[in-house]
């Protein structure tokens, strides 16, 4: 992202037409696109300012061969999760599946449709998953109890022990892992297990909103506070009042709102933008990062008082790679929630897919292999992979 809030694509391809056409398409996002003729002009740019600043990238190719894969081999060497998107003329399921296995995040096909784009770009920077992905992301992070929730992996099930010793308690919960692990899933778990679960649980991702929105966001603000407050705001907490707030990529919010939120840790008073007194309110605190919250502590960009009131109770979740061992149930668990999408049908997998899928390393993790599966089902004519 720029330093002006701008979201940055690097679409490597050289027709002039192609290059005109998806900058136009992703622009009415907001998007800035940049340009690689080849790869290897690809892989430098990684090193630019602007490379480092990337959100995604849009890979064009005839076909996901061996080339394709070697360049996203050496994107994902230099830049582990950012988001790469293979765009083919190849609507194919093995052109699907060999564009998931070469480590793409996601497949799109030519003639590029532009909401077809929207939707993957929506997904690839996190946040609310779009397009035709919202209602099964929807429906896979709704309420689970923790036996419910897919895998046996002893890292994995030690996490989620500690998370459902924490849960009838009101201390705040630190969930770290990286992009795509299920953190919000565990969260919600967190969230039904506890005595709060009469509530919904309200939900914010930090790095979705403005920075200078943030403050107004969570804690409301009195009509006239600001320039533009034309109404009074009551914010997230005052929502969540008697229930859970999950504060989601903790590590975005910017340093004045951290002030305020560990104000309300040690007090349990909120003072909402403009008002003359504060405002007790009765919440419980998840909040979760895909980078380690400590790290930033000591880069300066995360207080450190903040930090020891969030981390009473830390759960880590390993990443899939760590865990391959659970892929196989969680692919069938995953196919068994796709089919219940409008216009889709049970699938059965092979052995064959299934070790296929255990041998990659899946670097967005169970929402990449969520995404894949989907991806699948979607293109498969036949009654299994």
């Amino acid at each position: 992202m720029t330093r002006n809030g701008q979201r940055l694509l690097m679409l490597i391809d050289d027709e002039p037409a192609q290059r005109r056409l998806v900058a136009a398409i992703a622009a009415r996002r907001g998007w800035r696109t940049i340009f690689a003729s080849d790869p290897e002009m690809g892989i430098a740019t990684l090193g630019t300012p602007d490379g480092m600043a990337l959100d995604a990238v849009i890979l064009d190719h005839a076909s996901p061969d061996a080339d394709a894969a070697s360049l996203i081999a050496e994107l994902r060497a230099r830049r582990p999760q950012l988001p790469i998107l293979m765009l083919t003329a190849n609507n194919s399921v093995a052109a699907a599946v060999s564009a998931m296995r070469a480590g793409a995040t996601d497949f799109l096909v030519k003639p590029l449709a532009s909401e077809r784009l929207l939707a993957a770009l929506d997904a690839a920077v996190g946040g609310k998953t779009a397009g035709e992905l919202r209602p099964l992301t929807e429906k896979l992070t709704a309420s689970l109890a923790f036996d419910e929730i897919v895998g046996s992996a002893p890292l994995f099930r030690a996490a989620l022990a500690i998370a459902a010793k924490a849960a009838r308690a009101r201390v705040p919960v630190l969930i770290e892992g990286e992009s795509g692990v299920g953190k919000a899933v565990v969260a919600e778990a967190v969230h039904a297990a506890s005595p709060r679960n009469k509530k919904e649980m309200t939900c914010v991702n930090c790095g979705a909103i403005p920075a200078n929105l943030v403050e107004s966001e969570l804690f409301g603000h009195e009509m006239g506070a600001f320039t533009g407050a034309f109404e009074r705001k009551i914010g997230r907490f005052v929502e969540a009042d008697g229930g859970t707030l999950f504060l989601d990529e903790i590590g975005e919010m910017p340093l004045d709102a951290q002030v305020k939120l560990l104000r309300y840790l040690q007090s349990n008073e909120i003072q909402p933008l403009g008002a003359r007194h504060p405002r007790e309110v009765d919440v419980r605190v998840i909040a979760a990062s895909n980078k380690p919250l400590l790290a930033e502590v000591e880069a300066g960009r995360f207080r450190e008082d903040l930090y020891y009131r969030l981390n009473v109770v830390q759960v880590t979740i390993p990443p899939l790679r760590e865990r391959s061992a659970d892929i196989p149930a969680l692919a069938r668990h995953l196919l068994g929630r796709i089919a219940d999408q409008p216009g889709l049908r049970p699938l059965g997998i092979t052995d064959d897919a299934l070790s296929l899928l255990g041998s990659y390393d899946w670097p967005g993790n169970v929402r990449q292999l969520q995404n894949a599966l989907f991806r699948a089902a979607v293109l498969c004519d036949s009654d299994g992979l």
